[in-house]
């Protein structure tokens, strides 16, 4: 395990999602998201408007942005 990555990012690849619950990949998924980078396309309301992602979800992918620099759109 590589100490040096946030907890968020530990065993993860560059086009992974974080574990944020079965309910919330599938909202994802059937949105076209796979990958971390294109929630930069989104909002954090249009996040939260797909059915099946709440705000434990939210908050766990706005910390993987964080985590590597990145953030919803404004």
């Amino acid at each position: 395990m590589n100490s040096a990555l946030p907890g968020s990012l530990v065993g993860m690849t560059d086009d992974d999602l974080p574990a944020i619950g079965a309910p919330a990949t599938r909202a994802l998924a059937g949105a076209g998201i796979t990958r971390l980078e294109q929630l930069t396309a989104l909002t954090q309301a249009e996040l939260s408007a797909l059915h099946g992602v709440g705000p434990r979800a939210v908050g766990v992918l706005r910390q993987a942005l964080a985590d590597r620099g990145l953030s919803f759109r404004r």
